[in-house]
C-alpha cells in the first residue's frame, strides 16, 4: 500500500481461498487488459471471459498470455460450456480447454435444462483435467429455485469435484440470488450459509449495493464475482472500510478520537433530549 492506516481489517493474501474476487471480462482488448492489470492485478484472483465472448474476441491467445504473465488465471464463461454440450460437443469442449491451456472450467445450466445427475457427471469428468467452478441458479428470472434445492445442488456439486460453487446473478445482478430490482434474496443467502461452507461459495454480485450487503454480512473476506474491471479498486476499498458504505464497519469506535464517537444519550427516561 502507499501509506499506513491503522484499524483496517485483515485481508487474506493471494493465492487465497477466502476474499476471492472474480472479475468479469466482457471483451476487453489486449491493451485494455494491460491497463486493467496495471492497477487491478493485486486485487484480482481469477478472470471469467463472460458467457461466450471468447468465441468472438480478436487476439484471444494474446490476451490470455497477458493474463498469464500477470499470474491471473482465466476461464471461459459457463454459457460457452452450455453452448458446447447442447450441440453434443463435450469432447470438443475438453479439447478447447487443452488447446488454450485452461486450468479452470465453469459448469453451469443457467440457460439450458440439464438433468442434475448429468451435470454432476460433467463436473467429475472435467475435474480430472482442470479445477471446476460450478454455478447454481437459473438465468431465467421466472424460474425460482427453492432454498433446499440450492443447498442440495451446491452440496452434491462440491462432492462431485467442484472447488467452489457460484451463486448465479447474471452480469446484471437481477436474477438468481437477487430480485429483478437487484435486491438480495437475503433469506435464501442466509439459509444457504447454514449448510454450505462460507469459503466454498462465490457470490456473483456485480452491483455496488450487493457487494456492500455481502461484506456487511460476511466481512471483508467474502468471495465475490462478476466484478467489472473498472470496479476492482472500488471493491477493495469497500472490503477495507475505506468507502462511505462500510466506513465504520471495521473501526473500533472505542479507540478513535472522542470528537468522532457517537454521542451518548443523556437525560432520564421519559424526558426530552437536550438540544444542541
Amino acid at each position: 500500500m502507499n501509506y499506513n492506516l491503522s484499524q483496517l481489517p485483515e485481508r487474506t493474501e493471494k493465492p487465497r481461498e477466502q476474499g476471492f474476487t472474480m472479475v468479469m471480462d466482457k471483451g476487453l482488448s489486449v491493451r485494455e487488459t494491460e491497463d486493467f492489470l496495471e492497477v487491478g492485478a493485486p486485487y484480482t484472483d481469477i478472470v471469467k471471459l463472460g458467457w461466450a465472448t471468447s468465441y468472438v474476441t480478436p487476439n484471444l491467445k494474446r490476451k490470455l498470455a497477458v493474463y498469464k504473465e500477470a499470474g491471473i488465471p482465466v476461464y471461459f464463461g459457463g454459457t460457452l460450456f452450455e453452448a458446447f454440450i447442447i450441440r453434443n460437443q463435450f469432447d470438443d469442449y475438453r479439447r478447447l480447454l487443452s488447446d488454450f491451456g485452461m486450468e479452470y472450467a465453469e459448469v453451469s445450466d443457467g440457460s439450458i435444462d440439464l438433468n442434475h445427475d448429468r451435470k454432476l457427471e460433467y463436473i467429475r469428468e472435467l475435474a480430472k483435467d482442470v479445477k471446476v467452478l460450478s454455478e447454481v441458479g437459473s438465468k431465467d428470472a421466472e424460474k425460482i429455485i427453492p432454498p433446499y434445492k440450492w443447498i442440495s445442488q451446491m452440496k452434491t456439486e462440491l462432492e462431485a469435484g467442484a472447488i467452489k460453487v457460484i451463486g448465479e446473478a447474471r452480469e446484471a445482478g437481477n436474477v438468481g440470488l437477487f430480485r429483478s430490482t437487484g435486491e438480495v434474496r437475503s433469506g435464501l443467502v442466509e439459509e444457504i450459509l447454514t449448510q454450505i461452507p462460507f469459503e466454498k461459495i462465490l457470490w456473483e454480485a456485480p452491483q455496488k449495493a450487493q457487494q456492500v450487503w455481502f461484506i456487511k454480512l460476511l466481512g471483508p473476506n467474502v468471495n465475490l464475482g462478476n466484478i467489472a474491471p473498472n470496479e476492482i479498486v472500488s471493491l477493495e476499498t469497500i472490503r477495507l472500510g475505506l468507502r462511505g458504505d462500510t466506513f465504520t464497519d471495521f473501526l473500533d469506535m472505542e479507540n478513535v478520537s472522542e470528537d468522532f464517537r457517537p454521542e451518548k444519550p443523556t437525560g432520564r427516561p421519559g424526558t426530552s433530549m437536550p438540544r444542541g
